[in-house]
């Protein structure tokens, strides 16, 4: 019996096989989604299982190193490597998020002519040299979903009521970031009570355009529902990903699609682990209200690259960056 939750859950199984009919039901059924909570579940997404359980499994197995060996591969300016607990404070929350996590991009060369130029963010990715098998199995994972993102675009471009394929050439270089994250159990106060300042994600929303989450069995991924102005559980389902709209896209379609508030409260007691991928376009990109329907005289946002607009909220959110930036380094 699945979870009881009032967040969607969409069949995309016809989406990636490319049947039109498909299509369109998908495409109304995320507009509905995406307009209300802009949060839904997506099954029959096509990442093999096999790819999924390799990824979790190096997840399990990197965070069991000391933290003084992950350190080995931690961040660097690329954004790419291990962020430790403490490393990341959301917005305005009082304490930094209770949890560690590896991240990593497209994998390009120095001689790449956007790593040549500077391109922030871009390069090769920060592997550890003490677990040479994480990289095929997280970028295994990292292209599968990467598919999986480009065919779910599709359906978004159809809800839209655009071209099917109009995302596809704002995605030629993509900046998507796929990370590893866990999180310890939180530690309960003595006496117990509710620690109203302490999250494994303190509430947020994304950066970019949409994010596919694999979470394990564990829970503690809370929605505000927007409807009701409270939070809602997003429960772990089996052989899901759930997909939210991210703040790129909220600025592309004018906000007709929602960027929701959402959190993590790793109140189980047990370990919590997850996988998010943020299916980014081009740095170049432009994100132009515009493009998607908004009149000159309706439209609420500038244009903004996609790749200037992710710097700027990781620089605010990640402590690595403010600290360097206050020495003149990041870049």
């Amino acid at each position: 019996m699945l979870p009881v939750t009032r967040i969607p859950l969409i069949d995309i199984a016809g989406v990636r096989a490319g049947d039109p009919g498909s299509m369109a039901r998908v495409g109304r059924e995320i507009y509905e989604a995406c307009t209300t909570i802009g949060f839904f579940y997506i099954v029959n997404h096509g990442v093999p299982q096999a790819v999924i359980d390799a990824a979790e499994h190096s997840a399990r197995s990197f965070f069991a190193f000391p933290v003084e060996t992950k350190r080995r591969a931690a961040v660097n300016l690329r954004h790419r490597g291990f962020n430790a607990l403490g490393d990341a404070t959301m917005y305005q929350a009082k304490r930094p998020d209770y949890k560690e996590f590896f991240s990593i991009g497209l994998e390009l060369p120095e001689d790449d002519p956007d790593v040549l130029a500077g391109q922030a963010l871009r390069g090769p990715n920060n592997w550890p040299d003490f677990m040479p098998e994480l990289r095929p199995a997280l970028y295994g994972y990292y292209e599968a979903v990467a598919l999986c993102g480009a065919d779910l675009l599709r359906a978004v471009a159809v809800s839209l009521g655009v071209d099917e394929q109009f995302f596809a050439p704002r995605y030629t270089k993509r900046m998507q970031r796929t990370q590893m994250v866990y999180y310890p159990p939180q530690p309960q106060p003595q006496p117990p009570q509710p620690d109203a300042d302490q999250f494994g994600v303190a509430p947020h929303t994304d950066y970019g355009c949409i994010t596919l989450l694999w979470q394990d069995q564990v829970g503690g991924l809370q929605v505000r529902e927007i409807a009701n102005d409270t939070w809602i559980e997003a429960p772990p389902i089996p052989g899901s990903f759930v997909v939210n709209v991210g703040d790129l896209l909220a600025r592309w379609t004018n906000d007709r699609f929602r960027s929701t508030l959402h959190r993590v409260i790793n109140a189980s007691g047990r370990e919590r682990y997850s996988i998010a991928t943020f299916y980014d376009p081009t740095y170049g990109a432009l994100v132009d209200p515009r493009e998607l329907g908004a009149s000159a005289a309706d439209v609420k946002y500038q244009p903004v690259a996609a790749g200037d607009y992710i710097l700027g909220r990781i620089n605010d959110s990640m402590g690595y960056r403010k600290k360097r930036a206050a020495q003149g380094t990041a870049a």
